[in-house]
């Protein structure tokens, strides 16, 4: 089952009163070319220690908007936190104008030489003398190494604030993010070490509709209990804490917990964990495995499993068909079957999904087809009709969905029900009300 372990220490007064800033540099996010992650991200994992992002600016990468905007954050904040400009480039200027700016030395730094030269030996490559620009670090200040990467970030404490400066690259900013920021920073007081609230994960249910089924709950405790909710594709988070610290960290767990019986299968989990993620953990924990097969969403399905470590244990594979010949060859669809009812069927996706658990040796399997637009569709399926299979091991159910919005929009959504119709019957089969399916349609 789905563990209920809850999270221990909640939100003290005092870390939420710091001001933090975050400065986002790059030409490609004002162009609209890369999305602003970093913000989302960061603001995302402060926002679980206790603090807010006061602020989040995004400047192009010239010299004069950089020094610009690093006065004036850099008078208004405790903690400044810089993204991009730090690699080998004549358009990462971050470091220097930094330096400029804050009255600060740069040095060269042999040891951030040798692991560039180490990382670029690794691969094979030839390091161009540019890259020799990224071994200058602040006098006084300490580098954040980069695994994943040949710019190291940058730690500095000035003026009894602080200036921390990261790669772009997500892949790059994110480990060393998680990894050596949030430790230094909480081992300073200047956020909590542990979770600052308790978030409860639900699917199947909407804001509004969430709210009001909890608000017997949640009323009892008046102004000392601090509510969120946040809507998402497919499911909505309602995250608890105490800023007044009224309730202790046991009353706001044991107020999760009651909200949590309540909602029934409508609860996904505590914290942050994708539903495949989910998913994933009940197939472990019954040593089973899913296999996919997908049309209408292209692979997104088989993506949503491979995010998860150890895909290998409890993921058998997947079929992306899209022609009936590929159903029919990979999947053992009866042509008589795609000629009667078409691709885009109920009965296409039952012997979708009974084809993808034969052929791959899985306990459980998933299928999608039906019209994802903007183009095609029919009058009885018109673009946006998905039908969703289920094949377990006491039979397999089939579910017509409808989604309106583009064709994004549609993948991801049926991806999102897929995932949660998994999770309540594996749910149901681990507590032993397996088969007790709720579809629009039922073939056994």
């Amino acid at each position: 089952m789905v563990s209920t372990h809850l999270p221990s220490g909640l939100v003290r007064p005092g870390v939420a009163l710091l001001r933090y800033e975050l400065l986002t540099l790059g030409d490609e996010l004002l162009l609209g070319l890369t999305p602003n992650g970093h913000l989302t991200f960061i603001g995302a994992e402060l926002g679980r220690r206790g603090v807010t992002l006061r602020r989040n600016v995004t400047i192009p990468d010239d010299p004069e908007s950089i020094a610009r905007q690093l006065r004036e954050s850099w008078a208004a904040a405790d903690i400044l936190i810089t993204t991009g400009g730090l690699g080998p480039t004549c358009d990462d200027r971050t470091r220097e104008v930094a330096a400029e700016v804050l009255q600060l030395k740069l040095i060269f730094d042999s040891g951030i030489e040798k692991s560039i030269a180490d990382r670029f030996a690794l691969f094979g490559r030839r390091m161009t003398p540019n890259n020799l620009k990224q071994a200058y670090r602040f006098e006084g200040g300490d580098v954040l190494p980069n695994a994943n990467g040949t710019a190291p970030g940058l730690w500095v404490e000035k003026d009894g604030k602080i200036l921390c400066m990261l790669p772009g690259p997500p892949n790059e900013l994110q480990p060393m993010f998680v990894e050596q920021v949030i430790p230094r920073l909480a081992e300073r007081g200047l956020l909590l070490g542990r979770e600052a609230y308790v978030q409860i994960r639900t699917a199947g249910v909407g804001e509004s509709l969430l709210e009001t089924k909890l608000q017997p709950i949640l009323e009892q405790y008046g102004d000392s209990l601090s509510i969120a909710f946040c809507a998402h594709a497919g499911r909505v988070d309602c995250r608890l804490s105490s800023p007044s610290s009224r309730l202790d960290s046991s009353q706001v767990e044991a107020i999760a917990a009651e909200c949590a019986r309540l909602l029934g299968e409508d609860f996904v989990c505590y914290g942050s964990d994708s539903m495949a993620k989910v998913c994933a953990d009940l197939l472990r924990a019954q040593e089973k495995r899913i296999a996919v097969a997908e049309t209408a969403t292209g692979g997104l399905l088989a993506n949503a499993f491979a995010d998860v470590c150890g895909v290998s244990k409890f993921f058998a594979g997947s079929c992306v068909c899209y022609t009936n010949d590929s159903r029919m060859q990979l999947l053992d669809v009866p042509e008589c079957l795609l000629l009667q009812h078409g691709a885009a069927s109920a009965e296409s996706a039952v012997a979708m999904a009974t084809g993808a658990a034969e052929k791959l040796g899985a306990d459980y399997a998933i299928a999608i087809t039906g019209f994802g637009g903007p183009s095609a569709g029919t009058k009885e399926n018109p673009t946006g009709a998905i039908y969703v299979a289920l094949h377990a091991p006491h039979g397999v159910w089939s579910k017509k969905l409808g989604y309106p919005g583009p064709r994004k929009t549609i993948k991801e959504s049926a991806v999102n029900a897929a995932l949660d119709w998994l999770r309540r019957e594996l749910i149901r089969a681990q507590t032993g009300a397996a088969g007790a399916m709720r579809a629009s349609s039922v073939m056994q």
